[in-house]
């Protein structure tokens, strides 16, 4: 079985956000259980990039409108370095920027799609199966089935995985020339609410459509930034598998980035070390249950009531906490502003450093997700991993992935985003970890817990097989 993974981003390569993780991770899975899984991602301008060397296998010219572009499909010349074959497309300047995302996406990407497929056509062995991911491949379901240049290629299933339906790459109709040429009778399937729609093309269009959690499947039917009626309509070929993590990359007993490496049986030893370094690094007390909040700064995490429930929450002066995001200048300035009202207590490493995140997984005793949107989450699952309490909002993956202490679960879980929902759930966690003895067999338990991608790559495999 030939698969086809086509994306934006790509771990290590080229990282926003989760759809790198998992791009990075799906492919290595499903290749242990024998299929033949590869990528097929643009050529950016970054340190791998930089940093790597690469040959071309095949070069050749597209049309994108009224220009001819020239494209070159590179490989990495050191094959050993990922455990999945994995495609560049350089297009010039087009694709080559130092940012994944730019201004000029809806050229950018549409480029990149057209160059896939046309590479596609010259393969002697064509894949089985061609797996896009998010709207930025969204136009490709679409392309292979209704372009006639891609005719020989509408017999291949395609599955399309929405990671996140907030972001649907809308694009005026005036680019509906840039498209190669199709049936006009069909602009239909591309349009939704007056534009070129390029999720919407894809759930229409694709074999098969799938989110990273089945909470998010189901949410999305009265979420999903306009598309919900769509979803419903096309809820028979729809599926929420949830995502795994890598959990070779992410193990404590092996992790090269956290100051000292631990495992279940060794774990208040090790996460005692990685607290320290913490707390010495950014002026936090050891003594204290220590919070951390890891992400994007923005509306969809509940990032902006976080200034706002911790002020509220550290002036008890009972509790650490660390945040490490980037994302709204406001609410970056205002968590900037809070260190020094609460020195000793509290710090902000604004940015992201992926050393650094490992490390607060490690040190931390408990992981805020107060999220408005989360498809499927993967911070939790880290957090858990390194047996770090997740407290997050029932929502999404969330949902899926962390069962409440409450409940007979190992977590802490809260109904609403709101600054009191955030502060109660910071006094519960506060409850917890005063409880030592229960805290700690908690922690043992956690790490135990199994939410590698072993299992999500099997499904996917059972819903490629599906198909035919």
């Amino acid at each position: 079985m030939k698969i086809f993974h086509i994306s934006a981003e790509c771990y290590p390569i080229a990282k926003v956000g989760g759809l790198a993780d998992v791009v990075g991770a799906l492919p290595k899975y499903q290749n242990e259980i024998g299929a033949n899984s590869a990528v097929i991602i643009p050529f950016y301008n970054n340190k791998f990039t930089q940093s790597h060397k690469f040959t071309s296998v095949y070069e050749s010219n597209l049309r994108l409108g009224n220009q001819e572009l020239h494209y070159n499909i590179l490989k990495i010349e050191d094959s050993t370095i990922l455990e999945f074959d994995i495609f560049f497309i350089h297009i010039g300047d087009l694709l080559y920027t130092e940012s994944v995302y730019t201004d000029n996406d809806t050229n950018r990407f549409l480029a990149f799609q057209i160059a896939a497929l046309d590479w596609i056509l010259t393969l002697e062995e064509k894949p089985n199966f061609i797996h896009c991911h998010d709207h930025h491949t969204g136009l490709i379901p679409f392309m292979a089935q209704e372009s006639y240049k891609y005719e020989s290629l509408n017999k291949i299933p395609i599955i399309t995985t929405i990671h996140n339906a907030q972001y649907q790459g809308w694009m005026a109709y005036d680019n509906l020339y840039k498209i190669p040429q199709f049936n006009i009778e069909k602009v239909g399937l591309l349009m939704w609410e007056g534009m070129i729609n390029p999720l919407a093309a894809a759930i229409k269009c694709a074999w098969r459509v799938t989110t990273v959690s089945p909470s998010y499947m189901e949410e999305l039917k009265y979420s999903a930034n306009g598309l919900e009626s769509l979803l419903s309509h096309e809820n028979f070929k729809a599926v929420g598998i949830l995502n795994g993590i890598d959990s070779e990359v992410w193990n404590p007993e092996t992790d090269k980035y956290i100051i000292k490496n631990y495992k279940k049986a060794t774990v208040e030893a090790g996460k005692k070390a990685n607290k320290k370094w913490l707390c010495s690094q950014f002026n936090l007390d050891e003594s204290k249950p220590l919070f951390a909040f890891i992400g994007r700064l923005v509306g969809e995490k509940g990032a902006e009531l976080l200034p706002y429930a911790l002020d509220y929450a550290l002036r008890s002066k009972d509790i650490s906490v660390i945040v490490l995001g980037s994302g709204s200048k406001d609410t970056e300035r205002q968590l900037f502003e809070l260190i020094p009202r609460h020195s000793g207590h509290y710090n902000a490493y604004i940015g992201y450093d992926e050393k650094l995140s490992h490390i607060i997984y490690a040190g931390a005793d408990f992981l805020l997700m107060p999220s408005r949107v989360e498809p499927c989450g993967l911070n939790q699952m880290y957090s858990l991993r390194y047996g770090t309490v997740p407290v997050v909002r029932r929502i999404g993956g969330l949902k899926d992935t962390v069962i409440d202490i409450g409940d007979h679960g190992f977590g802490i879980c809260h109904n609403e985003v709101s600054i009191q929902d955030i502060v109660y759930s910071i006094n519960r966690g506060k409850e917890f970890y005063n409880n030592q003895k229960d805290f700690k067999a908690n922690r043992k338990h956690i790490m135990s817990i199994d939410h590698s991608w072993k299992v999500s790559a099997k499904a996917y495999i059972d819903l490629y097989n599906s198909i035919t």
